[in-house]
Formats: C-alpha cells, sequence, structure tokens
C-alpha cells in the first residue's frame, strides 16, 4: 500500500499510527468515534449490496463494518435511515483547469457528488506557467478538503516550439524533479504526443523514463488502433482516450486501463456509451476499466459529476456495485491504493457517500467528518471554503497580448483559389480537413457569407513573439459577432472566431482586461464574459458564481449560433487530435505534423 498523508485540514492519520487503535474498537475493547447505523452496503470488493450493516469509525478511519445493532456503547451515531452506504468516488483523470476554479472551490462540487479523491493532470497551468504553476496549484490543493494527487504533465508543450509557443516547457529534468518533490505526484500525466511515442521519439520517451525509473504508472491519449502496439510497448498502462469498442478492446488486451469517459451528452467527450461496448457486446470483464469525467466546467461539474458517470455505466447495463467499483475501487486499484481508499474495508479511509436508490449522493463523509448533507455544505466544510488558497501575483498576470494587435483576418485573396479550412463536426473532437475552393466577392463579409465560412485567429499571449495565425472556420455556425477565449488547448494561446474583425478585436480586448477568461461579442458590445485571471484559466470565485458566469456564457454562445460548444472551440487549437488544427504558427496537419498554408492555387 502507497501511504500518504494528505496535508490539507481534513488530515487523518497514516494506517501504520493507528493499526492498535482500530483493533481495538474493531475488537469492542474501545469506542468508535461515530456509529453510522441503519445503512446497506454497497461492497465494491464482492460488488453486493449486504443489507443490514453499521460502520465503526475511528481517527477518520473505517474500523470495522458489522452487523447492524452489533455496538452498544455510547458512541455518536448516524441513522442513514435505510440509506445505501459507499465508498467515496475515485476520479483517475480530470483536470481542475477545466473546471474554471481552484482546488479549493473544486472541493465544493466534488463532495456534493460523492467524489472525496481525484487524480488531476495539471498541464494547462503548466503550459503557462511552467513547473512553477504546478507548484502552486499543489499548493493549492494541499488547502483543498479533498484526496487531490497529481499526474505530473508529460507533454508541456504539446508539440514541438516549430509547431507552436506555450509559455512552459516541461524536460524529462523538470518533471523528475516533481516526482522527487511532491509525494502526491503518483503517476506521470496522459502521453499526449502519441506519434513522437509511437516513433520513438527520445524526449518522449526521456519523459516516460522519469516516471517508470520511479516505479510510477504512465497515462495515455491516443487515437487510432494502428499506434496501440507501440503505444503499449513504451509503458503507457492506461487512457480515457478510448473513443468506442473497437479500440477499447484493442487497448485492453494490449494491457492498458480503460478509462470510459462520461461528458454531459451534448459535449463531444462523452465516449463512454461507445467505448463500453468493450464490456457489455464483446464480453470482457470490467475488472480493468475505470469510470472518468476528464473536463467539466464549473456548471457542469455541478451537473454531471463522477456520480452521473456512474449512472451512465448502469444505464448501459452495468449492475449497480460493478459501476460503482468502476468509479471507486478500480481507480484507487490502479494507483495502488485500494488500501487506503475506493472500499469499505477496515482501515481504509472513512471516505463515504450515503446514496438514494439511484445512486444519487446525499451525504457525504470525508475523513469521518460530515462535510455534506442533503447535498449541502456542513458547516464543517463552510469553514474550510472559506479560507482558500491564495496564488501569488505573477499568477494573476498572464495575458501578453501583442501591442499593438495585429491584424486578425488575412488579406482577401485576389482570386480564386483553394482554402485549407477547419470544419468543426460533432460528436467527436475530431476537426475535419476541407479544402474549399473559394471565389473571392468584393469583401470579406459577403466571401464569408457565400463560402459559409468564419474567421478564426490564434493569438501568442505569452509574450514570446506575438505571432498570429489566421484560418477559416466552415460548418461553425456564428452569425453575427465574435468569440474568444484565452483557454487555447493545449498551449493555451488565445483564440478568437468571428465575421467581422472589429468584433474580434473587442472580444479579445475583453479577456485581456480582465486577466484571461472567455467572452462572446455582438454589435461591438460584450454580452458575455467569464473572467479567469489565474493564469488566464482560473477563477478565483466559488463554484456557484463562477457556474452562474458560465451558464450565462452558455446561453450567449448559443444565441450566437456556435455549432460546438465554447470547450470544444477551446480545443481547435489541440495540435495532437486529428484531422487539423490552428496554432499560433499556423495551421497543422495531424497526425502527420504537417503545416500547410491557408490559401494555395486553384
Amino acid at each position: 500500500m502507497t501511504e500518504f498523508k494528505p496535508l490539507n485540514r481534513f488530515s487523518v492519520e497514516p494506517l501504520s499510527r493507528m493499526t492498535r487503535r482500530l483493533a481495538d474498537v474493531a475488537g469492542g475493547r474501545t469506542e468508535p468515534d461515530l456509529v453510522i447505523t441503519g445503512a446497506h452496503v454497497l461492497s465494491t470488493y464482492s460488488e453486493r449490496i449486504l443489507p443490514d450493516r453499521e460502520i465503526w469509525i475511528a481517527g477518520g478511519r473505517i474500523a470495522a463494518v458489522k452487523a447492524a445493532g452489533s455496538h452498544t456503547g455510547g458512541a455518536p451515531r448516524y441513522d442513514a435511515a435505510g440509506g445505501l452506504i459507499a465508498p467515496g468516488l475515485v476520479d483517475p483523470h480530470l483536470h481542475i483547469e477545466s473546471s474554471m476554479i481552484t482546488a479549493c472551490a473544486y472541493a465544493e462540487a466534488a463532495l456534493i457528488n460523492g467524489t472525496t479523491t481525484i487524480f488531476c493532470d495539471s498541464h494547462e497551468i503548466g503550459n503557462v506557467l511552467d513547473s512553477k504553476g504546478i507548484e502552486w496549484m499543489l499548493e493549492d490543493a494541499r488547502e483543498a478538503p479533498l484526496n487531490i494527487y497529481l499526474t505530473v504533465p508529460s507533454t508541456v508543450p504539446a508539440t514541438t516550439p516549430a509547431i507552436e509557443t506555450a509559455g512552459g516547457d516541461l524536460t524529462p529534468e523538470k518533471i523528475a524533479a516533481l516526482f522527487d518533490a511532491w509525494p502526491e505526484a503518483l503517476g506521470l500525466g496522459e502521453k499526449m504526443d502519441f506519434v513522437a511515442v509511437a516513433m520513438g521519439e527520445p524526449r518522449a520517451h526521456a519523459i516516460i523514463a522519469a516516471a517508470l525509473e520511479r516505479g510510477r504508472p504512465v497515462s495515455g491519449h491516443i487515437y487510432g488502433r494502428d499506434f496501440v502496439a507501440a503505444y503499449a510497448a513504451s509503458g503507457v498502462t492506461d487512457t480515457h482516450e478510448a473513443i468506442d469498442a473497437d479500440i477499447a478492446d484493442d487497448l485492453l488486451e494490449a494491457g492498458v486501463w480503460i478509462f470510459l469517459r462520461g461528458g454531459p451528452p451534448t459535449t463531444p467527450w462523452h465516449s463512454l456509451p461507445k467505448a463500453i461496448g468493450t464490456v457489455t457486446e464483446y464480453g470482457a470483464a470490467w475488472k480493468r476499466v475505470c469510470a472518468c469525467t476528464d473536463d467539466r466546467d464549473a456548471d457542469d461539474l455541478l451537473n454531471f459529476g463522477l456520480d452521473w458517470v456512474v449512472r451512465e455505466a448502469v444505464r448501459m447495463g452495468i449492475p449497480k456495485p460493478a459501476a460503482w467499483a468502476m468509479g471507486s475501487l478500480h481507480p484507487a486499484t490502479r494507483y495502488a491504493l485500494d488500501g487506503e481508499i475506493g472500499g469499505l474495508g477496515g482501515g481504509r479511509r472513512a471516505d463515504l457517500v450515503l446514496l438514494d436508490d439511484d445512486l444519487v449522493p446525499q451525504s457525504t463523509w470525508y475523513g469521518g467528518e460530515l462535510v455534506v448533507e442533503s447535498r449541502k455544505p456542513t458547516p464543517r466544510l463552510e469553514a474550510a471554503l472559506a479560507r482558500p488558497y491564495r496564488y501569488p501575483g505573477p499568477a494573476y498576470a498572464t495575458i501578453h497580448l501583442p501591442d499593438p494587435l495585429p491584424a486578425l483576418v488575412p488579406p482577401l485573396p485576389a482570386g480564386p483559389c483553394m482554402v485549407n479550412a477547419i470544419r468543426t463536426s460533432l460528436p467527436g473532437i475530431e476537426l475535419v480537413h476541407e479544402r474549399i475552393a473559394l471565389t473571392p466577392g468584393a469583401d470579406w463579409a459577403s466571401t464569408l457569407a457565400s463560402h459559409g465560412l468564419c474567421h478564426v485567429a490564434v493569438v501568442e499571449r505569452h509574450g514570446l513573439g506575438g505571432n498570429v495565425a489566421h484560418g477559416l472556420l466552415s460548418a461553425f455556425g456564428l452569425r453575427a459577432g465574435a468569440v474568444a477565449s484565452s483557454v487555447g488547448h493545449d498551449s493555451h494561446n488565445g483564440i478568437v472566431a468571428g465575421l467581422d474583425e472589429a468584433d474580434m478585436r473587442i472580444a479579445l480586448q475583453a479577456i485581456e482586461a480582465v486577466g484571461g477568461g472567455v467572452s462572446v461579442v455582438e454589435n461591438g458590445q460584450v454580452v458575455a464574459l467569464v473572467p479567469l485571471p489565474i493564469a488566464g484559466l482560473l477563477s478565483d470565485k466559488r463554484v456557484d458564481a463562477v457556474a452562474e458566469e458560465v451558464r450565462a456564457l452558455k446561453a450567449a454562445w448559443e444565441k450566437a449560433g456556435c455549432a460546438i460548444p465554447y470547450m470544444g472551440f477551446n480545443l481547435i487549437p489541440l495540435s495532437v487530435i486529428p484531422q487539423i488544427r490552428i496554432t499560433d504558427k499556423g495551421l497543422v496537419l495531424v497526425p502527420e505534423m504537417q503545416q500547410v498554408p491557408l490559401f494555395e492555387a486553384a
């Protein structure tokens, strides 16, 4: 068992210091701190629901699960009133930055939804602020009332400097130093440059080696069945990017854990329904299958937590106890923490969830303390949330757009030509390379309208050259105005799309004025704005406040006609996903990593 003491206000003692006390409590020689009575127990070990049980808790850990009525002493009691008690959920892969809130704020939504442990890959803040940004987020995580582990970002930047400009550069040496300095760094984050890994690129393999030499597992990110064998042979042992049953099956047989990614059904990253077919259609065992969330904004985090993903697995045919194990015991086992979390065995942390019959969390205990009751934070949790970590000043000064801002649209071609356009396509997150014969009109407005196009530009925002690259989006659906974001994955340069350059400038300037964010502009007016002043990625508000801003943004985004959600828009520069992307240095074909011009001869 990996022993680790979470350094937050809800710490419990390591098991090694508590074995005698727990044995005395379990043996009836010492009173427990708390007895949860009147419960049915969801066992992730035997995948059964056990009726009429009670749970004895001491020192923030489970001393024993006994038959109802076993305890006759005077310890405090909590009556579960016939509800179902399960271990807290363990999310094996997510990005806190996608939620637009800090780790301290993230804890509130996670605990309300029954998640007590998360494994985060902080490559977003690493792309902006290098290793110091990751360390600031770890300090934030240590203050949060949640078990937060790090999978060290592995692909910062996602590609070479010739392809894009990032604010960070996590070398193998920096990654090794993070492993050595931070005990909560339990794995290597998603190795996104899967082509480089499969082709044996030296830096990619040196980064993998830094993890393997320290006995740390390596997480993956892969598209295409042709890459599976080489990827697995390189030491990658999990992935959340299985988009269908066939590649999920290939990965399982190659020894790779599958994290079924469930996203809100309207977003491009809800791959669980197809990938789960490896179990429900092809008959694979679910013992090496987990559930994860990956990306959630603050609004979706409240409504589509890991508990929702588990319920989706049930809806797809997985029995309730097995589905809950996919969201708790299986991730804990994957990271060798099943002796600490993921089940209700003796000695485990008392991270518990009270569920209704539909597996909807009602109350949550974290380290034996009641932090959520009737889906509301308790005073104990409110006290912790009132004292969040404060990021240092440099984290609030990361938007450095070129001054003056260069042209955001290219010159109108003088005659007919071919355009290498980017076609936005749902439901997946791939972008289609579409070659369009362009016949210029009198101006850009008429040309865009006649071809169903709109402008897109990526603007370097780290103060490292001020590059601006121009592109054209097909089928994006924008009816008027412009949209902009400082969260252009993964190098997190600015991205702006629009039908009018003046509105595009206003949209970019709006997010620059607040230190980063996402904006919608209509007729020269900012109609929606989510400020993200920390690294241009995070708000310093609580989750409810940010969720309200995000809901307003989504409404304006939909009204503007955008065919893909704003989080999908943020992925347009992500230059490791097929078929075509745009970075601050131009258009890139993936996986060839070949740069192409916007306009070519007809």
